[in-house]
């Protein structure tokens, strides 16, 4: 891959760096986390902050994720780490599923076991894949989440009862379970003068997070059938006028979600709830609920990684003990902030509780996420996902808009796909 970590990677056994192995070191002082957003400050502030010692600064580092902006970032810092001073050095960094692996099989993270020192049973009641996403290729685990991701399906409450004759989660559910009545309530939502989803990327990731094939076959790429079937229903979405012809985070398509737009409902997890749905005055505050949708899937999450060469070793190991294995924080998180935490006995209590979500109009969702979360298989994962699955969304756009052929949209799809990875081909 055209990035300079990738660039490193030919070298990566000769690169040695310091861990906690041998004597134990003093801490460092000043602790460095490397972020994309407002997400995990957000988390550890609230949830963590409290008990660092007083004499500790922490220093947020955010670069904005656009045009592969944080992840340039960060590998500057991490090839300059061995060199950098010890209160300038990377102690923690954040990653996303797309591009974890990317990370995951690179000397620049440390063994959350071995040389941070959570054991087995701190990790325990984490779910499973979770970790998978973060197991390198030896097997030794490389980071830790305090959310797991399952989705499903945010639909308009007020819509519902229109459309369904009702807003009941089990009942719309019900109305919901397969695409082929997906499909049939999407026209019913037309008929109403509603759009059934935004845009042409909303089911995107319901269809790519069930594929049973890779991206990529040794340097080939392939396509899976679950790509073809996204594409195929979009196409017929847009000319339908099932979707309101969007894009995933423009503004026309967050309008949708206000208290006079006219989207039935967005595919996403418990984050997209909490931090892409707009909570202020203008949007639709508790005309919400949530249900499972068509097909079970997950999207995204927010993976911990200590750096090699942090001098904060037991500072890290206490962060991601409270943030990721503690099911008191697991709890708290969950029903505070909305996530959907990585403990499954915690998820448990908050799904069996007198928990109530306001956004989403009282409704307990918790439980939609338990069985889905624990049935996520990330097999099919590989280090060029970002990169292909941004590819195949932007080349597909003008085919879905009638101005090019299927043919010429996959032909710019390969063209944009071997620039980014001259290493493949078709």
């Amino acid at each position: 891959m055209k990035k300079l970590l990738a660039a490193a990677l030919a070298v990566a056994s000769v690169v040695t760096f310091m861990s906690c192995g041998g004597a134990k070191k003093a801490e460092g002082k000043v602790l460095n986390i490397y972020v994309w957003n407002d997400e995990f400050p957000s988390r550890f502030n609230d949830y963590y902050a409290s008990k660092l010692p007083a004499d500790v600064k922490v220093n947020f580092v955010q670069t904005a994720n656009q045009d592969n902006a944080y992840q340039n970032k960060l590998d500057e810092v991490l090839l300059n780490q061995k060199n950098a001073a010890a209160d300038d050095k990377v102690d923690i960094f954040l990653v996303e599923a797309d591009y974890a692996l990317k990370y995951v099989d690179t000397p620049y993270t440390l063994d959350v076991k071995k040389e941070i020192g959570l054991t087995d049973a701190d990790l325990a009641n984490q779910f499973k894949y979770t970790k998978d996403v973060m197991t390198d290729s030896k097997g030794v685990l490389k980071g830790v989440s305090w959310q797991a991701c399952p989705a499903g399906f945010a639909y308009r409450r007020s819509y519902a009862k229109d459309v369904l004759g009702t807003d009941d989660p089990a009942e719309v559910q019900k109305a919901l379970a397969d695409w082929t009545k997906f499909d049939d309530v999407a026209a019913k939502a037309k008929a109403k003068g509603y759009f059934m989803v935004s845009g042409f990327d909303d089911s995107f990731r319901v269809f790519s997070d069930n594929v049973t094939t890779k991206w990529v076959n040794g340097n080939k790429i392939t396509i899976d059938p679950m790509i073809n079937r996204w594409i195929a229903q979009t196409k017929e979405y847009t000319d339908k006028g099932y979707n309101n012809k969007t894009s995933l985070w423009d503004g026309e398509w967050s309008k949708g979600m206000m208290a006079d737009g006219n989207v039935f409902g967005y595919f996403g997890p418990a984050w997209f709830i909490d931090f892409c749905m707009p909570h202020d005055a203008g949007s639709a505050f508790g005309d919400w609920a949530f249900c499972k949708g068509p097909q079970g899937f997950s999207w995204g999450g927010t993976w911990i990684c200590g750096a090699s060469g942090s001098d904060n070793i037991e500072l890290i190991k206490d962060i991601m003990y409270t943030l990721t294995c503690d099911k008191a924080t697991m709890v708290k998180i969950a029903k505070e902030a909305g996530d959907f935490t990585n403990n499954e006995p915690a998820m448990k209590e908050v799904a069996a509780s007198d928990y109530k979500n306001d956004f989403l109009g009282g409704q307990n969702h918790m439980a939609f996420f338990i069985d889905s979360a624990a049935s996520i298989d990330k097999s099919f994962i590989s280090a060029y996902d970002q990169g292909m699955n941004e590819k195949i969304q932007q080349s597909m756009m003008d085919y879905f808009n009638g101005k090019v052929t299927l043919d010429k949209a996959w032909d710019n799809f390969y063209i944009a796909v071997l620039e980014k990875y001259p290493n493949l081909t078709r």
